[in-house]
């Protein structure tokens, strides 16, 4: 680099403190908009991720989207009682587990039945571990129950005054109280859960279960005039002669309607802070080439040169860019780390600062600034230094 360049580039860093020195309102005002973008750019993606996993443990909490039964089951009685007495073979879950044309998040097998127990009826449940993909290990959905343990509905423990840790007998079987559950409003607060294979024994069903409950095992299909529970049901059969397939309509639309929208949320939020952004310190470049017409006429006069001029303005656009996406890194990261985890209680853990975002803002937020002044910067350029000063 010849000294003649060099001393031009002086030149135009010393221009453009100068500028800044001088015009601090203008600056600041800049500034502030480059840092709100940038702020609100990195906060929104160090929670992004979060957000995202927060939404599909809460809408998982809404239960399972998909019911497994026995083909033969009286559907009359199954909606009355609210599970089939039919049975199928604990071997179904593997099967369909294995089997490489159906995708799903989680399955888990059950058997359960009304019993009396201690001059009372209740659900005596048994519960699998689940199973996730292969390869693909995902936090249950639900408890997971050791041998030896049960759960115990809110209603049960309450009427007999029973609490954690202790050993009851169930059917001639001791069992110790791993967990007593919160009320729910539901039959389940008279539900004893355990795990699998303590009820077959207890029921006499070894090796049997009378339903597979699974969590987004059905994709959506994209041809609205396909029935995507039909075709579930014709690959079910293939893999399952003995079984029918239930889908829970409204949780499984819930889900899908949740998913889109907090996608669609933050494709159109980011675009939207961007235009405002842009539209903002192009406005106040353009009211600060009207504010220096005269300058910039007399500096055209003095043999400065339209390469200079817009580098006057493209750099100082540059150094608010840059300036505002470090500040801004670091307000975004504190905002989000602040009140990332009392949004999202569930994934707060995965609220952490992100240096790529810092990254991709040191390119992003000067590459935005320089875009947003070049238009006021092409008209600082254009101006006839003569009509300029004629007119003053």
């Amino acid at each position: 680099m010849d000294t003649g360049t060099q001393e031009a580039i002086m030149t135009i860093f010393r221009l453009i403190l100068q500028e800044i020195l001088h015009r601090k309102l203008n600056f600041l005002l800049s500034l502030i908009a480059i840092v709100i973008a940038a702020a609100l750019f990195v906060s929104f993606f160090t929670t992004g991720e979060a957000s995202k996993y927060e939404t599909i443990r809460l809408m998982r909490d809404i239960g399972f989207n998909l019911r497994i039964i026995a083909k033969e089951t009286n559907m009359e009685n199954f909606w009355r009682r609210g599970f089939s007495e039919d049975t199928m073979p604990e071997s179904h879950i593997y099967e369909l587990a294995s089997h490489g044309g159906i995708s799903y998040a989680h399955l888990t097998a059950i058997l359960q039945k009304k019993v009396t127990w201690q001059g009372r009826e209740v659900f005596l449940t048994g519960i699998a571990p689940e199973l996730s993909p292969p390869g693909k290990k995902k936090p249950p959905m639900i408890f997971s129950i050791e041998q030896g343990n049960v759960y115990i509905g809110y209603e049960i423990a309450q009427s007999l005054e029973l609490e954690k840790d202790e050993t009851i007998d169930i059917f001639g079987k001791s069992f110790t109280i791993a967990q007593s559950l919160s009320e729910s409003g539901t039959a389940d607060d008279i539900r004893i859960y355990a795990h699998l294979h303590d009820v077959q024994d207890l029921l006499n069903m070894e090796n049997r279960i009378n339903e597979i409950k699974a969590l987004q095992c059905l994709c959506i299909v994209e041809n609205k005039n396909l029935n995507s529970l039909d075709m579930l049901r014709e690959q079910l059969a293939g893999i399952l002669p003995d079984a029918k397939v239930i889908l829970i309509q409204n949780i499984a639309q819930a889900r899908e309607s949740q998913r889109l929208m907090a996608e669609e949320y933050f494709g159109f939020i980011i675009p939207f802070i961007i235009v405002v952004c842009m539209t903002w310190i192009g406005i106040l470049a353009m009211l600060n080439v009207r504010e220096r017409r005269q300058e910039i006429g007399i500096m055209r006069a003095l043999g400065y040169g339209s390469g200079k001029i817009a580098a006057l303005f493209l750099g100082k656009a540059v150094a608010i860019g840059l300036m505002g996406a470090v500040i801004g890194f670091f307000v975004g990261t504190c905002l989000a780390l602040k009140f990332g985890p009392v949004i999202f209680k569930v994934t707060a853990y995965m609220i952490t600062p992100q240096i790529k975002l810092l990254y991709w803002a040191i390119i992003a937020s000067p590459a935005i600034c320089a875009l947003s002044v070049f238009i006021p910067a092409m008209i600082a350029v254009t101006q006839d230094p003569a009509i300029i000063l004629r007119e003053e």
